[in-house]
């Protein structure tokens, strides 16, 4: 299997099974002198980490990394700093249970990659799905942690906004209450916890799943990364947040919006502040102009369908040809959503830092 490596300069390839041994990855191109701790990447892991909750998997994963290349320790112990040679990660599969798999080995589960795997390799991995298993994300957040280190003052957090038919009130965004212990939602809104979770419970006792949109907003972007035409930077955060598993649509700045207002609402103004910079007066393009960073907040949001493993029958074929209902046994996410809130952090991160790299290389500023 070809095409496991994203990135240009700050390549990311990872690797390993959601139940083979471990799982990893490996950081190529990130630059010396970067300085970081093994508690930045834990810190993001855990935030990602299954069974957490009700509304995730019940999968019992440590999810604790381990660094086996690229980086020196300074004389506290803790500090850690990057030799600009390739970073390589590792984490554990603690707690697989292959067996859960083992009625729908020769079936094709609706909404999964079984069958088209198949036809691409003539086989597949049915111990939940192998290497297109959501279980691989991990290593993308670990990833991320480090491109976050990359870009000096960067800041990228990310809300889950809807969940079905469910969405939050704006007006409420508060920060702050994504990392609090009463929410287990990732949502940026105190008010929709209980309409989530009265939702969800309904959804995960019926047997069945939910989609989400989630938001990724990344300030302290400067201005001027990205290139036009074929190297973009919304074109290639786009295309990082579309290789996250079960995600079906990504929008930059007002997306989809866009198409139902005029000219006139949708234009970014600008002014001279008293600094002697222009600023803008609104951000409809997310940050993003031409494929190039305006140096405005950097607004993506991607849609995550409901997760195609469910109790609920669903009518398939096997390999053999036959029809046949199927019902997936195992533990799995009512709402995957949730979880693609810190993946999708990472993923817009690892291309920021990326074009960063890109931008320094071909200018020599930035």
């Amino acid at each position: 299997m070809s095409h496991n490596t994203f990135g240009h300069l700050f390549r990311v390839t990872t690797w390993g099974e959601s139940h083979g041994p471990s799982l990893g990855c490996v950081v190529d191109g990130c630059p010396p002198g970067i300085r970081f701790t093994l508690k930045d990447i834990q810190d993001e892991l855990d935030r990602r980490r299954p069974g957490q909750s009700r509304f995730v998997t019940q999968r019992r994963e440590p999810d604790e990394v381990r660094l086996l290349s690229g980086f020196l320790t300074e004389e506290d112990g803790v500090t850690l700093v990057t030799t600009g040679t390739p970073i390589s990660m590792l984490i554990e599969n603690v707690d697989q249970r292959s067996k859960d798999y083992g009625e729908i080995a020769r079936q094709y589960r609706p909404g999964h990659a079984d069958y088209t795997y198949d036809m691409k390799y003539g086989l597949r991995d049915y111990r939940g799905g192998g290497r297109s298993s959501a279980r691989e994300t991990a290593a993308r957040v670990a990833a991320g942690a480090i491109a976050r280190k990359v870009v000096p003052g960067m800041v990228v957090r990310g809300a889950l906004v809807a969940m079905g038919e469910k969405s939050i009130d704006r007006a409420n965004w508060d920060w702050d209450f994504i990392g609090d212990a009463e929410n287990p939602f990732f949502t940026p809104d105190r008010g929709s916890v209980t309409a989530f979770a009265e939702y969800l419970d309904g959804v995960r006792k019926a047997g069945s799943s939910v989609g989400a949109v989630i938001e990724i907003v990344a300030e302290g972007v400067p201005a001027g990364l990205g290139a036009p035409i074929y190297g973009k930077l919304d074109q290639d955060i786009a295309s990082n947040l579309m290789s996250i598993n079960a995600v079906k649509g990504v929008e930059i700045g007002n997306g989809f919006e866009a198409a139902r207002i005029t000219g006139e609402q949708n234009a970014d103004e600008m002014r001279m502040g008293n600094d002697g910079k222009p600023f803008f007066l609104s951000n409809h393009a997310g940050g993003i102009l031409g494929g190039i960073s305006t140096g405005q907040p950097v607004v993506a949001r991607f849609a995550v369908k409901p997760t195609s493993s469910i109790l609920t029958p669903r009518k398939s074929v096997d390999k053999s040809g036959s029809d046949v209902d199927v019902m997936t046994k195992g533990r799995h996410d009512p709402c995957v959503g949730i979880r693609a809130v810190p993946i999708g952090e990472a993923m817009v991160a690892c291309a920021i830092a990326d074009h960063y790299l890109r931008h320094r290389g071909q200018t020599g500023r930035v």
